[in-house]
């Protein structure tokens, strides 16, 4: 199509239309930091918005507002889940320490889809492994993937960890 039937600005309306973030189908549970994360999220995605506005950024505006969108859905949606202390079992929130047939050990707190962060030791609680555990208390066996585990550890989100 020639330049010459475009309106002045219209090449850069795309990018003020981006499609939204997908919100996970599951049961929005979060931890108490999980609540808190969402909660600076959303205030950053809104003060992002105000500055992109001040310097005119229309790209800006529309990655801040679909931020703003998708934390708010969150926020809305959130489940705020901790397991009881007594609990002996594995269930949302808690700290997972598990001995691998390879000789490692690794301990997985089980979070909400968004605070999930496998470098830290956070998995969503909609995870294969999570899904795995739950239910189960310390001195269980069983297989993930192609390793024997044992649970040999398992601290509630309100006990402390060490």
């Amino acid at each position: 199509m020639s330049r010459a039937f475009t309106r002045d600005g219209q090449e850069n309306e795309a990018a003020d239309v981006l499609p939204d973030r997908p919100v996970s189908p599951h049961r929005n549970l979060v931890t108490r930091r999980g609540l808190a994360l969402t909660d600076a999220a959303l205030a950053e995605s809104r003060e992002a918005f105000a500055a992109a506005e001040r310097e005119g950024d229309r790209a800006g505006m529309a990655r801040a507002s679909r931020d703003i969108r998708y934390w708010t859905a969150r926020r809305a949606s959130a489940e705020l889940s901790e397991p009881a202390a007594a609990d002996e079992n594995v269930r949302f929130g808690s700290l997972v320490e598990l001995a691998y047939d390879d000789g490692r050990t690794l301990c997985w707190r089980i979070v909400g889809e968004d605070e999930a962060d496998g470098s830290t030791g956070r998995i969503s609680h909609v995870a294969p492994l999570a899904k795995a555990l739950f239910g189960r208390g310390e001195g269980d066996r069983l297989t993930v993937g192609k390793s024997e585990v044992e649970i040999r550890r398992v601290v509630q989100s309100g006990e402390a960890a060490g």
